[in-house]
């Protein structure tokens, strides 16, 4: 169904003209009254419980008439001629969307209800501007076979025909001449368009649109418009997020296992001593095979003793031994990860993850200082000229504006951060491929730019999802500025900035260090921070 709105923006993109006679306003056949509303929504209506107020279609049409005019003198001819004015904050919004600009807009409410339009019927002086100019055929053929019957009245009369002088077509004409216009009569027919048929069906057709559209408009001019394709899914006794969103978590719990009992893990960890187990019977271990909750893995249920004779460890493993105790024999105890405390040092943690054997001394003492990595690309935010701006004096400057100031682009920055009347250092680098393996232990932040190729040459392939699992992950940006669609879908925190407010950037930078010392207290609380 047509609205006054998208027709006022149609006819003014195509330059079509909008009639104004007496009080309503006609965009080709359909008609409105002038103080009818459309359904763009005034600037602060609608929030918090208050009543939503609509342009009328009056206000936005003089609003295009006096485009050209500063906003305080269309203000003062809008009051001049008790019209409703567009308020200052709208104004730019609604010439986007009348203009073609943009496509929609957010304060265009769809469930807004809407006055169903007056069919106008055109007069002969006022052609419709949507339907082309005919011809009038029954017109034109009344008239041409007036003209001829008047021609036939005023011929003069031939001498009548009587039975006497009536001679058959076979005494006035050869055979060969008959046969001649016959065949030139059925040529004649074959390529000859009979017009007088096609113009009775043409009148017919239109006689039955015009009864036709007679008819629909009466109907129209009775409806009354009550719930339209936007409304109609709108639901007042359910809540989509209360209802559909817990039968959702149910299923997904389902599906993850979540809703099954949880069954007791098996100890990987080899047994000391597999002798002293009594022997179960043969029927007995096939019964617990039957039974609903075996799982094959569960290889310690089984009798160890069958191994006929020989001395096989079903649990044993290499992992940890040296070739010389593998071809001994000797199959020392598997040596337990230790669990991660405060006093132990990143350089013993780190050798554990890489299979190193726990008892190798730890010749060096190892750093505690964390450090964070940021993009070495001149398009992000955040680099090496005013990391420190950024980090320690929690104040934004961009890149240009440091150079121009004469900055310098060191290798590695230290920033102190202050913590509980302490300074706390931390160390900012660019360049992750200097790191060694000890040094990746103390990476807590890096902040990411975008692009996945930042992270090439990375420990765990490269992967940022793998990544951003193991460090805490930052993303600044302008807050008018579009989300990168890398950032949007990885586990990254997101710092909006203002590009001109400079007075909120503390708060803004604040969160970085919020979150970080979370971070560090919960995965990494033997470095200083």
């Amino acid at each position: 169904m047509a609205d006054p709105l998208s027709l006022l923006r149609q006819y003014h993109m195509n330059q079509k003209e909008i009639v104004e006679k007496d009080d309503n306003i006609i965009f080709g056949e359909f008609s409105w009254p002038k103080n009818v509303k459309t359904n763009y929504m005034m600037w602060g209506s609608g929030k918090d419980g208050q009543q939503k107020e609509y342009y009328t279609l009056e206000c936005l049409l003089f609003l295009l008439k006096n485009v050209q005019l500063n906003h305080p003198v269309y203000v003062r001819h809008a009051a001049a001629e008790n019209i409703p004015v567009v308020t200052r904050p709208d104004r730019k919004d609604v010439l986007s969307y009348l203009r073609g600009e943009t496509g929609t807009s957010a304060n265009i409410d769809k469930s807004a209800p809407l006055e169903i339009p007056t069919q106008v019927k055109r007069t002969a002086e006022e052609p419709m501007e949507s339907v082309p100019k005919k011809p009038r055929y029954e017109e034109n053929m009344l008239q041409k076979v007036k003209d001829q019957l008047a021609a036939r009245l005023d011929a003069p009369r031939e001498a009548s025909v009587t039975i006497n002088n009536i001679k058959s077509l076979s005494e006035a004409m050869s055979v060969e001449k008959i046969a001649e216009i016959k065949a030139k009569r059925l040529s004649k027919k074959r390529t000859t368009i009979k017009g007088h048929d096609d113009i009775e069906m043409q009148s017919e057709l239109r006689t039955m649109l015009d009864y036709d559209v007679e008819v629909t408009a009466d109907i129209v001019s009775r409806e009354r418009q009550w719930r339209n394709r936007t409304t109609i899914l709108q639901s007042t006794g359910k809540q989509f997020a209360k209802n559909i969103f817990a039968i959702l978590t149910s299923v997904k719990a389902r599906e993850d296992g979540k809703m099954r009992p949880p069954m007791p893990i098996p100890s990987l960890t080899p047994k000391p001593s597999i002798a002293a187990k009594p022997a179960v019977p043969q029927q007995e271990r096939y019964d617990r095979y039957k039974q609903p909750g075996y799982n094959r893995y569960d290889q310690e249920r089984l009798n160890k003793e069958e191994t006929e004779g020989f001395k096989i460890d079903l649990l044993g493993t290499y992992h940890g031994m040296t070739l010389k105790s593998v071809t001994e024999g000797t199959q020392p105890k598997k040596p337990t990860t230790p669990a991660m405390s405060p006093s132990m040092t990143p350089n013993a943690m780190t050798q554990n993850k890489l299979g190193a054997s726990p008892m190798t001394p730890v010749n060096k003492r190892t750093s505690r200082t964390p450090i964070i990595i940021i993009p070495a690309a001149n398009t992000s935010l955040i680099t090496m000229f005013n990391a420190k701006e950024i980090l320690q004096d929690l104040r934004y400057i961009s890149t240009e504006d440091k150079k121009n100031q004469g900055g310098r682009r060191d290798n590695e920055i230290l920033v102190q951060r202050q913590r509980n009347g302490v300074s706390v250092p931390y160390r900012v680098i660019d360049n992750p491929q200097k790191l060694s393996l000890i040094d990746w232990e103390r990476v807590v932040a890096v902040f990411v730019n975008g692009p996945a190729w930042q992270f090439k040459g990375w420990p765990w392939d490269g992967n940022p999802v793998d990544i951003f699992s193991k460090i805490c992950a930052f993303h600044l940006k302008y807050d008018e500025q579009r989300l990168d669609a890398n950032v949007a879908k990885w586990a990254v925190n997101v710092i909006p900035l203002s590009r001109t407010k400079r007075h909120l950037d503390k708060a803004a930078l604040m969160t970085f260090w919020e979150k970080l010392d979370v971070y560090i207290g919960k995965t990494k609380p033997y470095l200083r921070y």
